[in-house]
């Protein structure tokens, strides 16, 4: 299958403003493959990003969409409301009190990749779940191929029996939110290099490997295990090119730990452990995309103060060898290491 890439290395889809237009077309630039990261955007705001990526690349690219999933129970979200009112009081913000069912915009996007202005999409990635067949079918007959994000041997199962054409194997090295296709779900602890293994078992699909891939020996790594690509995210947080805020950049190379939290979101996410992971370690909800919604307010304040303490601070396990200068210098010395073994 040919990806389109010269260099086997995907630039991660990062919700939330760290992936943009220019750090995509960096990566294509040095002859990977970049990624959109359509998440908490609306349908006009993806093609608006897909309309600035194709000015900036000739060369085909990727978005990631977020899969819908059913409301949460809406007890457990009040309870952990409860929680977190000292915090909001302290910092004057106001939590919402009800939260109103979200699928992330998630028809009109399809429909906008199936009948909007979206040159230069040639693949299209899934998060936290999977699409129905006959969606699948429409995006595969407009000529889009798809990638299905994987945590395990089981998921990737589904994702094969459904038709997808690869999938990205995420190992729980990985920065941000795992994957699993189900919120409720605790995502598995068998590191990368072995979950390539099993999955590589239960599918004949082409496989990119992610999670904790910091450095070109680890990229070397996977692509000996059976992978036929890396998709690196954190690596790329440093770069000039990325969203990411300054503060978010600095945590990168003062903080130590990471840890996998639903403290945030209500979803499994790694993340610099810091004091408001710690505060709620255990105490949120399986509840997505509701805590996330619940927290916003919380988090943005965060944000504005730089408080390293209480922002939300998405990170793999190798953020500490992520690398300041342009994405597509990134690339080519990930590249240029990874031959090297």
């Amino acid at each position: 299958m040919d990806f389109g890439w010269t260099v086997p290395l995907v630039a991660a889809p990062m919700a939330g403003g760290a992936s943009t237009p220019a750090l995509v077309a960096a990566v294509n630039g040095a002859g990977g493959l970049g990624f959109l990261a359509a998440g908490y955007r609306d349908a006009g705001g993806m093609v608006e990003q897909i309309a600035r990526t194709r000015e900036s690349t000739d060369r085909p690219f990727g978005v990631n969409l977020f899969v819908p999933g059913p409301p949460a129970d809406p007890g457990p979200v009040a309870a952990y409301r409860e929680r977190l009112l000292p915090e909001a009081r302290r910092w004057g913000v106001e939590l919402p009190a009800a939260i109103p069912p979200d699928r992330d915009d998630w028809d009109a996007k399809l429909d906008a990749l199936l009948h909007g202005p979206t040159p230069g999409v040639a693949w299209v990635s899934y998060t936290f779940g999977l699409p129905g067949a006959a969606e699948v079918t429409a995006l595969r007959a407009a000529g889009i191929r798809q990638l299905g994000t994987v945590t395990s041997p089981q998921e990737a199962r589904a994702a094969t029996a459904l038709g997808l054409d690869a999938l990205v194997v995420q190992g729980p090295e990985a920065g941000g939110h795992r994957a699993t296709h189900r919120a409720r779900d605790e995502p598995g602890t068998l590191p990368l290099l072995q979950l390539l293994a099993a999955v590589r078992e239960v599918t004949p699909l082409p496989l990119i490997a992610a999670g904790g891939l910091g450095d070109g020996a680890a990229v070397a790594a996977a692509l000996d295990a059976g992978a036929v690509a890396a998709q690196l995210g954190t690596a790329y947080l440093r770069t000039a090119e990325s969203g990411a805020s300054a503060a978010h950049r600095r945590a990168l190379v003062e903080l130590d730990a990471t840890t996998v939290t639903r403290a945030f979101t209500g979803r499994p996410a790694r993340a610099l452990r810091n004091a408001f992971t710690e505060r709620h370690e255990g105490r949120a909800p399986a509840a997505y995309p509701e805590v996330h919604h619940l927290t916003q307010p919380l988090r943005a304040a965060a944000g504005r103060r730089e408080d390293l303490a209480a922002m939300h601070l998405w990170a793999g396990t190798a953020h500490r060898a992520a690398r300041e200068g342009s994405a597509a210098d990134v690339t080519r010395e990930l590249w240029r290491e990874a031959l090297r073994g």
